[in-house]
């Protein structure tokens, strides 16, 4: 009996063991897999969390509103009242935060700050995007990859020549007294290209005047320059103020010489001075001459959606009538996309195919308006711009040409 209460009794105690251990090891198994559970995320149907939450990330930031900074030119030009005129148009995108307005040293800057990411739209002229985008003259070797969103107004090359110069053509310049522009200027460029294109050169003139605007306005109204060179909207307020001491007569650059410079320079384009429109000097005969092309740029790494929607937007606002900058009202919204120097980006080819396929519908694209499309009932500072973002001075068309 004694052996047998020993046995019980050590079975007994061997039972609590094995109870006890296995009550551990639950304990233990339990807290492990409560740990792992809470340091491990629940993995989808596809096993991957770390994809998915990636994916997240993107998708939230392609949805998140986007900030600009719009490079203009000098508060004098056009290009800075332009960029004041677009920002309240840009901000009522769902898609844009905020866009500031900044006065810049134009075409060539606004290239180089958006290839360094410091501008996220900007206004340049044809002739510097076409040097940038090929890696010539000032971005030698070092090409911009930017696209155009919109093409935009031209800066007409206009020669003017005192009555009794007799100068009525390019070639008349040869021997004469011209005022070509300012050192570097966009005007001397394409005075030098006009007269490269009509077979001359400064050699070929009697006296080369380094003027601006109104210093070769100066030299024609006493007599000392027979002729000047002024690229810029028309009109020209310079041009206007002369006709009014002075008979002159606007120089065609047509025929040969215009095809030699088209030809050779892709980024000018046929432009005719009409007649009979006051607005436009009031001529009795049309002028031919040529234009660069102003264009509205971005850079390559915009969102698609973003490009579209700015793109969008700025057209509707061409068409709303509630235009206030002259220069925006000095072409047709209907060829924003046309005769382009810069590759148009990808959202604004979707948007331009939006209103081929509209037209083709038999609607009449060229009538879109959007219903938020702001107002512009303001002359320099543009809409409803905050002074901290843009202030500016007049809508001036006349300046000097901001490339």
């Amino acid at each position: 009996m004694l052996f047998a209460a020993l046995g019980l009794s050590g079975a007994l105690l061997a039972g609590c063991g094995d109870d006890a251990d296995d009550k551990a090891s639950s304990e233990s198994q339990t807290s492990s897999s409560s740990q792992q559970s809470e340091s491990t995320p629940a993995q989808g149907e596809n096993g991957s969390t770390s994809q998915s939450s990636a994916s997240d990330t993107a998708s939230a930031e392609q949805t998140q509103p986007v900030n600009l900074i719009f490079g203009t030119g000098g508060t004098g030009g056009s290009y800075y009242p332009i960029g004041g005129a677009l920002k309240s148009v840009f901000e009522a995108s769902d898609l844009v935060g905020n866009v500031q307005v900044v006065s810049t040293g134009a075409s060539v800057q606004n290239i180089n700050n958006i290839t360094d990411g410091l501008n996220q739209v900007a206004i340049v002229m044809s002739d510097v995007a076409y040097d940038a985008i090929k890696g010539q003259n000032q971005f030698d070797g070092n090409p911009a990859d930017i696209k155009a969103l919109a093409g935009m107004y031209p800066n007409v090359v206009q020669v003017v020549a005192t009555a009794d110069s007799g100068i009525h053509s390019i070639a008349d310049l040869k021997g004469k007294r011209v005022g070509v522009g300012k050192v570097g200027s966009g005007v001397e460029q394409s005075a030098a290209k006009v007269l490269e294109s009509a077979g001359l050169s400064y050699d070929d003139l009697a006296q080369v005047s380094h003027t601006g605007y109104a210093d070769s306005v100066t030299g024609m109204s006493n007599g000392n320059i027979d002729a000047a060179f002024f690229t810029s909207g028309v009109p020209n307020s310079s041009i206007t103020g002369l006709m009014q001491s002075t008979d002159i007569t606007f120089v065609p650059v047509s025929g040969d010489v215009a095809s030699k410079l088209l030809e050779k320079y892709p980024y000018y384009e046929n432009y005719e001075i009409p007649a009979g429109a006051p607005e436009r000097y009031d001529l009795g005969s049309a002028v031919d001459t040529v234009a660069i092309r102003n264009v509205m740029i971005v850079g390559s790494d915009m969102r698609n959606d973003v490009a579209e929607d700015l793109t969008k937007r700025f057209h509707d606002y061409l068409e709303s009538g509630n235009v206030s900058v002259g220069a925006l009202k000095q072409f047709d919204p209907a060829s924003m996309n046309q005769n382009l120097v810069v590759p148009l980006h990808p959202g604004a080819e979707a948007y331009y195919a939006t209103l081929t396929a509209q037209s083709g519908d038999g609607a009449d694209a060229a009538k879109q308006q959007s219903a938020e499309t702001p107002a512009d009932d303001t002359q320099a500072t543009g809409g409803e711009s905050s002074p901290s973002d843009v202030t500016g001075s007049d809508n001036a068309q006349d300046k000097e040409p901001q490339s």
